[in-house]
């Protein structure tokens, strides 16, 4: 049931979070999700992670454009001479960041957020890194603002692989360049992200052999009833 306003103040955008292996479509979804709310009158701005933009601060902008260009416009190979713990640092950092510099003021503001390449898969592959402790994963990105709803996209990730086409060596684990390779780690990843779902805050989504509209239907839906949206 939505919550009625203070009189006066503006009601809180609502903060959507997309989740799921890679493959599972979730940047697609989510920039649906967006043109779907902001068609239906949801003011509505998508976050990505290559959002730097800061509403009205050009400098605080170039800045964590900097920080962008740090942790995910960097060569390849020099990214893994950095070692584990300096990606979850970075990583932290960054997400720190776009919470506080971006998407809190926007739900601040009333609009709404849906955040694609949300934290929730940086946290399953570490749970999976034996070289890095779980809780201390868990620790650096315990601040960031918890979603209002996440919606998780379950897929086999044999049909993710096929969907992609090619993958990365960061998309496999570092484990190989084999399809296997990539079936086996996301295999892992699912799993974690299974074990962290909250019956209140997240609602699986199965997308195996549906098109985009149909996947976007189902999320549409599932906000119209957890939150009684205008109409979707």
């Amino acid at each position: 049931m939505a919550t009625e306003p203070r009189p006066g103040t503006i009601p809180a955008g609502r903060l959507i979070t997309v989740t799921g292996i890679d493959g599972a479509g979730k940047s697609t979804l989510a920039t649906a999700l967006v043109q779907r709310l902001n068609a239906a009158g949801e003011k509505t701005v998508l976050v990505g992670k290559h959002t730097t933009g800061v509403p009205v601060d050009p400098a605080l902008s170039a800045y964590v454009d900097g920080l962008n260009a740090l942790v995910y416009r960097r060569d390849a190979e020099v990214a893994q001479q950095c070692g584990d713990h300096y990606w979850l640092l970075a990583l932290a950092a960054w997400y720190t960041l776009q919470d506080r510099l971006i998407v809190r003021p926007a739900l601040e503001s009333g609009t709404h957020v849906v955040l694609d390449n949300a934290h929730h898969k940086i946290l399953a592959r570490y749970a999976v890194n034996p070289g890095v402790p779980t809780d201390l994963a868990e620790q650096v990105f315990a601040h960031l603002t918890i979603p209002d709803l996440v919606l998780f996209l379950r897929i086999d990730a044999a049909e993710a692989l096929r969907r992609k086409g090619g993958f990365t060596s960061l998309e496999a684990g570092h484990s190989g360049a084999a399809g296997a390779d990539f079936v086996r780690y996301q295999d892992t990843v699912t799993d974690q992200l299974s074990h962290r779902t909250d019956p209140g805050g997240w609602v699986w989504i199965d997308v195996a052999g549906k098109d985009r509209g149909q996947v976007l239907d189902d999320a549409a839906e599932i906000l119209w009833n957890r939150f009684a949206l205008s109409t979707i």
